[in-house]
C-alpha cells in the first residue's frame, strides 16, 4: 500500500482488487457452491462462515440472507456475496480479530510451526468438506504465498482471508 492508491483514502471509495482478489474470492464462493448453480442456499452460505471460524446460528444466517438477498429470490448469488461481505471486510473494520485469525490459523496449522504447508492446507480442507484438486490447492498456497517460500506464514494467511472479501468490481 505504499503506491497510495490503493483505495483506501476515502473510505467511501470501491477498493480495487486486482484479478489474482477478484479470482479467489470467485474460487472461494465457487466452492461452497455445492450444486454450481451460481447461487449460495442458506445451508450452503452456513458453509462458507464456518469455514471461516464462525457460528452463525440459522436464526442469524437467515437474517443475513434477507439482507443480502437483493433480488429477493431466496439465494445468494455472486454480488449478493461481495455486497455483503465487501463492507465488513474494509481493513480499518476487520470483522475478524486478531484472535479470531489466530484460532483459524491453528485449524490448518496441524503441526504449530508457524507456517501452513500444502499438505497441511489439503488436509484442512477436506475435513472441511472441501476436497481440493492438486490445481487448487497450488492456486490457493501460489496466491497467499506472497512471499514465495512454498508455505504461508499468519502474517500471509491474515492478508489472503481479509483480502478475499475486497471485490467491489465484479460487474
Amino acid at each position: 500500500m505504499s503506491d497510495g492508491e490503493d483505495g483506501n483514502s476515502n473510505p467511501r471509495e470501491p477498493v480495487e482488487l486486482d484479478d489474482e482478489q477478484i479470482a479467489e474470492l470467485r474460487e472461494i464462493f465457487r466452492s461452497f457452491d455445492r450444486n454450481n448453480d451460481g447461487s449460495l442456499t442458506q445451508l450452503e452460505l452456513g458453509s462458507l462462515l464456518r469455514s471461516l471460524g464462525l457460528k452463525p446460528s440459522p436464526d442469524q444466517l437467515e437474517a443475513l440472507i434477507q439482507k443480502a438477498d437483493t433480488n429477493s429470490n431466496g439465494l445468494i448469488e455472486f454480488s449478493e456475496f461481495v455486497a455483503l461481505v465487501a463492507p465488513e471486510l474494509l481493513p480499518a473494520k476487520s470483522p475478524y480479530t486478531e484472535e479470531q485469525l489466530k484460532q483459524l490459523f491453528k485449524v490448518f496449522d496441524r503441526d504449530g510451526n508457524g507456517f501452513i504447508t500444502a499438505a497441511e492446507l489439503a488436509h484442512s480442507m477436506a475435513k472441511l468438506g472441501h476436497a481440493l484438486t492438486a490445481k487448487e490447492l497450488t492456486g490457493m498456497i501460489k496466491e497467499a504465498d506472497t512471499d514465495g517460500d512454498g508455505r504461508i506464514s499468519f502474517q500471509e494467511f491474515s492478508r489472503a482471508i481479509t483480502s478475499a472479501a475486497f471485490d467491489n468490481s465484479w460487474t
